[in-house]
């Protein structure tokens, strides 16, 4: 993942329209199915060594997993299918899958660009395929400390496995070849006045000694993706620690936040997102699958009414180009169904823009859209 992207690495809106994607891009822009997503987001496993509270796919957890066999020829298919970026995510914990080292070296020897987000606890396990095929790895941290991070990201059994996460990415900074990234998830319980959100600095801190490219601050969601409110003093906590952390960026290390963090407000209530769109184009560009069925949308993981094929009978063509894909495409709206706030909002609006107005495409520079 780089960190120096025109626009900045969450711009996505910005990078629609890089030279690699023009020609999916352009469709999807005039409402038609290019021939294959760009980015598929995949789900090796449902199955995870922590037993973190808050995780937003907990009812989706530990129900199932890929055959060894099987992700190996899901990478294949998309390597086939033209695929420029495949993100390893879950679910579950995508380093706990027997295979995934082989199916990362298949789809990176394939051409295809490898994201991971993890929980860091398998790292060192996984060492060598990911210093020198991940594109990039995001973990997971949420906390400074073992205290905090045993509240909010237990493990199963009641382990603390902080210690371990923070050595894991210390081996992996010292070798890797793409970037490294901690994660911090704002997290708070209003019913006993716990939170994290007093540590964002200090984890950025570590984050910046143990060597890693970039820090991420983001909100917290609630099972049905609208973001949680917070407390007026929860709040001022929360923009003096940005404000610190801000002082830490500098071109070998990066402070990102996605804009959907200036939507935590004091209402304590689920933000809602108007669209007055009613088909989805960036869904025609990205795609997720899992375990349990493909999905039109990441946002609408383990969603019947958004599911069009099972990944563990069909190949990823006969899904893509399946009927049932058509319908859940022509079914699933926008404006009805997708009313939190959507990171991609801003890039449907510019695929709308671009059928009045075609585009000379940029040199390519990230292909993870």
């Amino acid at each position: 993942m780089s960190t120096d992207l025109p626009g900045g690495p969450l711009d996505l809106t910005a990078k629609l329209y890089q030279e690699f994607a023009h020609q999916q891009v352009s469709l999807a822009a005039a409402g038609e199915q290019p021939p294959a997503p760009l980015v598929v987001e995949l789900d090796p496993t449902s199955f995870c060594d922590l037993a973190c509270p808050e995780c937003i796919s907990g009812k989706l957890l530990n129900s199932g997993r890929f055959s060894g066999e099987r992700l190996i020829g899901l990478a294949g298919e998309l390597v086939e299918a033209g695929v420029e970026a495949v993100i390893l995510i879950g679910g579950g914990e995508p380093l706990l899958h027997s295979s995934i080292g082989k199916a990362i070296t298949l789809l990176h020897d394939g051409g295809i660009s490898v994201g991971i987000t993890t929980n860091g606890t398998m790292i060192d396990r996984h060492i060598d395929v990911l210093a020198e095929r991940a594109h990039w790895t995001r973990v997971s941290v949420d906390a400074a400390t073992a205290e905090t991070y045993g509240r909010f990201r237990p493990g199963r059994g009641g382990r603390n496995r902080f210690a371990e996460v923070v050595r894991n990415m210390e081996l992996l900074a010292s070798r890797k070849s793409g970037k490294l990234g901690y994660s911090f998830l704002v997290m708070g319980r209003p019913s006993s006045g716990e939170s994290n959100v007093g540590e964002i600095a200090a984890a950025a801190e570590l984050a910046k000694w143990i060597g890693c490219d970039y820090f991420e601050v983001k909100p917290e969601y609630d099972m049905e993706h609208f973001i949680l409110g917070r407390d007026p003093d929860l709040l001022a906590v929360l923009s003096e620690q940005l404000a610190r952390i801000r002082e830490l960026d500098d071109d070998g290390f990066k402070v990102l936040s996605p804009a959907t963090l200036g939507v935590v407000d004091s209402g304590g209530g689920t933000p809602v997102e108007v669209k007055d769109y009613t088909t989805c184009p960036v869904a025609d560009l990205r795609t997720l699958i899992t375990t349990s069925g493909a999905y039109f949308c990441p946002y609408h993981r383990g969603n019947p009414a958004a599911r069009y094929g099972d990944p563990e009978t069909e190949s990823f063509a006969g899904m893509w180009n399946g009927e049932l894909r058509r319908r859940v495409r022509e079914g699933l709206r926008p404006d009805e169904h997708c009313r939190f706030h959507c990171i991609r909002h801003g890039s449907n609006l510019a695929l709308f823009g671009m059928r009045d107005q075609p585009f000379e495409p940029v040199p390519d520079y990230d292909p993870f859209l």
